[in-house]
């Protein structure tokens, strides 16, 4: 793929990421809800069970797409009727709870999340080999503020059916930063905990790099002088050895096989630009053919602009 590639490549925000099966439900689910047409809900209902019934074993996949879905339906009544209709059902349950918390966090309302830990728990116990009823455990844990032993419990429960699961990782990099129940020296803590021990392209691969993203994004933030040497940070020794770990094997066409790894390469390409390593950010925008995540791009604004200006920015330098 030539570098030209990726500016006829119109940038878009793409939830599904290269899922192109999730993609099309979400074009589907979009016409048939506009449709008006008689038994709309059955008919997504039918397509939702349909797509999550698939690969049943990969958690990664699967987490992937709940997540998606939980948000996209979050202002509907949609999963609530799948987990009424199929009380048993471990996916209506747990696709139910992750709307509730996705709606919790976007209203700012942790009451809205009241009901997630009961329908997880009762997930749970239908599909115990699972670990997606307690991804979302740990995540209405967080909105909710329930004790630390509660979260470090889901915790425990998705490493002991997923390794390696990156909505977990990220999960609690989250909770234990100073914005929520611990401090930065919590969150270097728990990076350095994962020391050589966490293979190179594992789905949560990019726990150390996002730590290091929030941080300059605190810099930012506080304003001032602090935000206009922000850029600073990346020559730190610690922002520099995250970056050099894996600005190159990542960029290897079909290194990262995860579902969101366009995800965690949209986080490669901000953290380059940021450091002004602009040649190296060019080669990681060209394997993103223009699909863009809202984060980290629309933290100082539009999402698709930011991510735009950072592309120009990188092709500008070869």
């Amino acid at each position: 793929m030539g570098f030209l590639s990726s500016r006829r490549k119109r940038s878009r925000l793409a939830p599904e990421l290269d899922d192109q099966d999730l993609g099309k439900l979400l074009k589907s689910l979009l016409a048939t809800t506009k449709s008006g047409i008689i038994a709309t809900t059955d008919l997504c209902l039918a397509q939702i069970s349909r797509l999550l019934g698939q690969q049943p074993g990969d958690w990664d996949r699967r987490a992937h797409r709940m997540g998606v879905l939980a948000d996209y339906l979050a202002e509907t009544q949609l999963a609530k009727s799948w987990a009424v209709r199929e009380p048993r059902s471990a996916d209506a349950l747990t696709l139910h709870a992750w709307t509730q918390v996705a709606r919790a966090r976007r209203h700012n309302s942790p009451e809205d999340a009241a009901e997630a830990v009961d329908l997880c728990l009762r997930a749970a116990a239908l599909a115990p080999d699972d670990p997606t009823p307690w991804v979302v455990l740990l995540e209405a844990g967080r909105v909710q503020r329930l004790q630390r032993s509660q979260v470090f419990g889901a915790w425990n429960e998705v490493l002991a059916r997923d390794r390696w699961n990156r909505e977990a990782y990220l999960g609690m990099l989250g909770y234990l930063g100073p914005q929520e129940a611990g401090s930065r020296v919590q969150v270097l803590d728990f990076v350095d905990s994962l020391g050589h021990r966490m293979p190179a392209n594992v789905p949560c691969a990019a726990v150390e790099l996002t730590a290091q993203v929030l941080q300059y994004h605190s810099l930012v933030e506080r304003g001032g002088v602090e935000a206009l040497v922000a850029r600073n940070h990346w020559s730190h020794t610690a922002a520099t050895q995250a970056l050099d770990r894996v600005a190159h094997t990542w960029a290897q066409p079909g290194f990262l096989r995860h579902a969101k790894a366009l995800a965690d390469l949209n986080l490669l390409a901000y953290a380059l630009v940021a450091a002004d390593r602009r040649r190296q950010a060019a080669a990681v925008f060209d394997l993103l053919g223009g699909v863009v995540t809202p984060w980290p791009w629309a933290t100082e604004g539009d999402a698709l602009a930011g991510f735009e200006q950072a592309q120009r920015r990188a092709l500008a330098a070869l």
